[in-house]
């Protein structure tokens, strides 16, 4: 089955806020940073447990998962028919139980 990536709302926020704070130095860069980590969640569905279960998340199941580019962590978790991203955030910033 191939699943669909989904971005809620927070996600898409929490990458604009990225994409914003990166192009106050460099438009380059912000664009960069925005059309990679974009690509990397759409190779998910074709593997979507290439990454290892989120450590940071609190009685996962397996379903939540990781990594890590251009030290910013994306979370997703894997439904039946959806890849769902959880959240984009700096990994510099303390990650908060969620």
């Amino acid at each position: 089955m191939v699943r669909k990536v989904i971005w809620p709302l927070p996600a898409q926020t929490q990458l604009a806020e990225i994409y914003k704070y990166i192009l106050k130095s460099s438009y380059q860069n912000a664009e960069k940073v925005k059309a990679d980590i974009l690509a990397s969640s759409r190779k998910l569905p074709a593997n979507p447990e290439m990454y290892p279960a989120d450590k940071y998340r609190k009685d996962n199941d397996g379903s939540f998962r990781a990594y890590e580019l251009y030290h910013y962590r994306i979370a997703y978790r894997i439904t039946e028919q959806e890849i769902i991203i959880v959240r984009v955030r700096h990994t510099a910033i303390e990650p908060r139980n969620y």
